[in-house]
């Protein structure tokens, strides 16, 4: 079951999936359709983030974790430690969000360029079905030839 409706919904395996921001109501469709643990990388002052996401997904039943990472700085602690959640957790159904699946998506292309257990491919084309990563992100995601670039995204930039 995938849930399309999602602001830019993708499946990554069959136990991780990703979105922008999810509704109260769209958590609980996530927990519905087998989702065990919801990772957070949106900060929750961010325009779209829900009142209290904590209480929502831990009230449905679900483990949450959050790490807040700042759009404009993304760091080495923070891919370490969505890194470390996802390999801690093997064993779940995840589903990994922040408010538009940008940081999601390249933190996901990152994790393939050193994990085996992940096509390059396929999360490179989620992500370039969202945005294509310019400035702090190349680099930190280590794409050499858009750095410098602005970040561009599907359907105003290309």
């Amino acid at each position: 079951m995938d849930l399309t409706h999602i602001l830019n919904w993708r499946r990554v395996t069959p136990r991780l999936t990703t979105s922008g921001q999810p509704s109260e109501a769209e958590l609980a469709e996530l927990k519905e359709m087998g989702v065990t643990r919801i990772v957070n990388l949106g900060p929750h002052d961010n325009k779209g983030a829900l009142d209290d996401e904590p209480g929502t997904v831990t009230g449905l039943g679900m483990a949450y974790d959050y790490i807040p990472v700042d759009f404009e700085h993304p760091t080495e602690a923070d891919f370490e430690a969505f890194r470390d959640i996802l390999h801690a957790h093997a064993d779940e159904v995840i589903h990994v969000h922040c408010i538009y699946n940008a940081r999601v998506s390249a933190f996901f292309y990152r994790l393939a360029q050193q994990s085996a257990g992940l096509s390059e491919e396929g999360v490179a084309a989620n992500m370039d079905s969202i945005w294509r990563p310019g400035n702090d992100w190349a680099e930190f995601i280590g794409i050499d030839a858009a750095k410098g670039q602005p970040n561009r995204y599907k359907g105003e930039d290309y």
